[in-house]
């Protein structure tokens, strides 16, 4: 009898003394804005646009166990006759985070929260773009890992801020190019 109270190892019955645990509570678009300035002229040019990509990743507590994490992508596409389309997109997740130790909380809030919610955001991208008129634009993956050590090498590298916690509207990263297709 005694034996089928015992919780079973990876069962998802935690109890407060295990190892870390994350969970994914939702996601959702928190803003988007699509522009096609210059149509319909726009579909009559015939040079090819130049793409450029940048995203930001920012992360909110909303309690203790709760975290925002915000995926910002910003994509302008212009020729020599004008802009062709702009998107941006803040693509967001909240993030339950149980046990996790301090020093491992900055990884999973800027690296692995955000490659979980990128594909959905990528097809959000994606989408408008095709919904504009143009062929859709299939972003290439973003190495959020990458991303992440260069941010903490420049903290070390600079006078560094000594906060040394979780991060809090943090996560510049490089500009990142969209694939060709």
């Amino acid at each position: 009898m005694a034996e089928q109270d015992q919780p079973t190892p990876g069962n998802g019955s935690g109890t407060p003394g295990e190892g870390p645990q994350a969970a994914t509570l939702a996601q959702y678009i928190k803003d988007l804005s699509i522009e096609n300035p210059n149509s319909p002229q726009v579909y009559q040019w015939q040079e090819q646009p130049r793409v450029d990509v940048q995203f930001n990743i920012n992360v909110d507590r909303m309690s203790d166990e709760v975290h925002e994490v915000v995926i910002k992508i910003d994509v302008s596409a212009r020729s020599d006759s004008g802009v062709q389309f702009l998107v941006e997109l803040s693509y967001a997740g909240l993030f339950g985070l149980r046990n996790f130790p301090e020093d491992a909380m900055g990884a999973f809030l800027l690296v692995e929260a955000p490659r979980l919610l990128f594909p959905f955001a990528r097809q959000i991208v994606s989408d408008a773009t095709a919904n504009t008129g143009f062929p859709p634009l299939l972003l290439d993956g973003i190495d959020f890992g990458a991303a992440y050590m260069a941010q903490l090498q420049a903290q070390a590298g600079g006078a560094g801020d000594g906060s040394g916690g979780e991060p809090q509207d943090e996560g510049a990263a490089p500009s990142q190019g969209p694939s060709e297709s």
